[in-house]
């Protein structure tokens, strides 16, 4: 089957192809914009937009020409086949003309000088992340364009890291450990997960390191009732079932049913259970118990801190989004925390970079309830902010996730509990 197949979405017998199709569609998201660019300075009008197939098969193929080792005559010729699949033949010759144009005129350096263009974010994301991050906004936009590591966490149930390790050894697959969770894994190349050693026996979880340090900055180090709300599909709820003892209680809440399906497949795989509820956490009766004294908020957000893993992320939001996010942010908290028993601990998660969801919100609801503070410790990763810590995307190989632990004081005695 031709490579022109493989962009075409039909079935891919070829694990090679695949794998071929899914570089290109990532590779044009993520370059999105100078593509675009490159594009309009080899044709003389935009295509139409009912053309818009013919506008991203052009733009694959200049991905390939300015990133892939793709040989030249069957980058022309593939693509070209593609547009004749489409039955759109008038196409033909504009796609042999721009691509052959392009690899002749070596335009890569002369395109690539449009410093608008230079980062492919939509230049209200660029604006805003420059604005939160001043000495660090190129590096974050560089990252957002960078292939993410595929990092596991180890299951302490079933292994340890170090004989997980050992396994892949065995099997040839190179893999470091991460920095600072000690349960994860980075494999160092591409690999089909469900290829991976252990993958059905519930050996591993796929997830970033960066989500792996929730466990750490919760640090439930007794007994008692979590609440795990905004859980599916799983990830930090399978993370703290790894490490709780019989003396902890864990309740799972999601509004989504089908990303709470999800949440039960991964309990399934990964031998545990727990009790999971089907509610919306901004309304107050949905949970029915109370006094919980741990609760993980891992709040809708914006995702910004893991646009690499999900380049389309960047077509999808919005400027007019953020707002909306933090006051939905807001009043998640301000629910949970009717549900926070004395001297409990709230951990707010979110995947984004952008203070308007982080600090900002966390700001808004100190101001609001007399009986909370924020206690973070000093980690040794990420960057301090006012009331969390933030992770950076690409920084010590992680993707972008705010955290802050806030404390209830016990109105009773005016004090916390140490």
């Amino acid at each position: 089957m031709s490579k022109c197949s493989t962009e075409l979405g039909l079935t891919i017998p070829d694990p090679r192809q695949q794998a071929f199709c899914k570089a290109c569609i990532y590779g044009v998201l993520r370059n999105y914009f100078s593509l675009s660019e490159d594009l309009s300075a080899l044709i003389k009008k935009p295509l139409r937009r009912k053309d818009a197939d013919i506008h991203m098969l052009i733009l694959s193929g200049l991905f390939q020409a300015k990133f892939m080792q793709t040989p030249p005559h069957a980058l022309v010729s593939e693509n070209v086949e593609a547009a004749r699949f489409l039955k759109k033949e008038w196409a033909c010759k504009l796609i042999n003309a721009v691509l052959r144009r392009y690899l002749k005129e070596n335009q890569v350096d002369a395109l690539d000088s449009k410093t608008h263009f230079d980062f492919n974010h939509p230049p209200w994301l660029a604006a805003l992340i420059r604005q939160d991050w001043p000495d660090d906004w190129e590096s974050i936009l560089a990252a957002n364009n960078a292939h993410p590591p595929l990092t596991l966490r180890v299951n302490p149930q079933r292994l340890t890291r170090t004989e997980y390790l050992e396994t892949l050894i065995e099997r040839n697959i190179e893999a470091v450990r991460t920095h600072h969770s000690p349960d994860g894994v980075i494999i160092k190349y591409p690999t089909p997960i469900e290829s991976l050693p252990g993958f059905h026996e519930g050996h591993f979880s796929v997830q970033d390191e960066a989500a792996q340090l929730a466990r750490l900055v919760l640090n439930i180090d007794k007994s008692g009732s979590i609440l795990d709300a905004c859980a599916a599909p799983g990830g930090k709820t399978t993370h703290l079932l790894e490490h709780l003892n019989e003396e902890n209680s864990l309740l799972a809440v999601d509004c989504d049913q089908d990303r709470m399906k999800r949440l039960t497949n991964n309990l399934a795989r990964l031998g545990m259970s727990c009790k999971t509820l089907i509610a919306d956490a901004t309304e107050l009766n949905a949970i029915p118990e109370k006094d919980y004294k741990f609760i993980v908020l891992d709040g809708p957000c914006s995702a910004t801190g893991v646009i690499r893993r999900h380049p389309d992320i960047r077509f999808h939001r919005q400027k007019t989004d953020i707002a909306k996010l933090a006051t939905k942010q807001l009043e998640l908290l301000q629910t949970l925390w009717y549900l926070l028993a004395d001297n409990g601990k709230l951990l707010y998660i979110t995947c984004s970079i952008l203070r308007a969801e982080n600090d900002n919100v966390i700001e808004g609801f100190l101001e609001a309830n007399s009986d909370a503070r924020t206690d973070m410790k000093n980690f040794p990763w990420g960057f301090k902010t006012k009331h969390g810590r933030q992770t950076l995307p690409g920084a010590s190989n992680m993707d972008g996730f705010y955290f802050s632990l806030i404390k209830k004081r016990n109105k009773c005695h005016g004090q916390l509990a140490k």
